[in-house]
């Protein structure tokens, strides 16, 4: 199991072009400049779900991870945040109509196959695009590439300095395999 933490938040932030210092706020959802919350807590749980359907099952510390980069991401691009939020409305709604629940309450086998049925695996990732190809682009992909931009997700596809991370060139000095 591979723990997410606060330098993988700290790291995929930078990968995407956000500088935030650290601390624990870091973990916690961010406001808006009007001291509003970015999200409701139902966005915020639906994030978690769309984050461990589409994440590995070998990653822990999902929803801390998912909090601290996507509250920060939101809050940096307040245009961003309102197509998001319209993204995991058309989640919901879809899950509503054909499985009688949102999306976090549905169970893991559920999401997976809610998502597929949507068409979000194959559909390309249109920012302005139809429902499915809005899902795949503000939710599903903005999600992987936080993880696969941190070390932790990038240590799982063999990327130990994933861009933004410091350090590593010792790797670089070994041949493969540690041979």
């Amino acid at each position: 199991m591979r723990e997410l933490d606060r330098r993988d938040v700290l790291t995929a932030l930078g990968a995407a072009g956000i500088t935030v210092g650290g601390g624990a706020a870091l973990l916690e959802w961010a406001d808006d400049e009007d001291g509003e919350p970015l999200v409701t807590d139902h966005q915020r749980r639906t994030l978690h779900a769309v984050a461990t359907t589409v994440y590995p099952s070998e990653v822990s510390g999902v929803e801390s991870f998912v909090d601290g980069y996507m509250s920060r991401r939101l809050r940096a691009d307040t245009d961003r945040a309102d197509s998001v939020i319209d993204a995991l409305s058309e989640l919901n709604s879809y899950a509503l109509d054909w499985e009688d629940a949102t999306f976090p309450d549905l169970t893991a086998q559920k999401r997976d196959e809610t998502l597929r049925a949507m068409g979000v695996a194959e559909a390309d990732p249109i920012p302005d695009g139809a429902a499915r190809e809005r899902v795949r682009y503000y939710l599903v992909n903005e999600l992987v590439y936080g993880l696969y931009s941190s070390p932790t997700g990038g240590e799982l596809v063999g990327i130990e300095n994933p861009q933004g991370y410091p350090g590593g060139t010792e790797s670089y000095q070994q041949p493969p395999d540690g041979r």
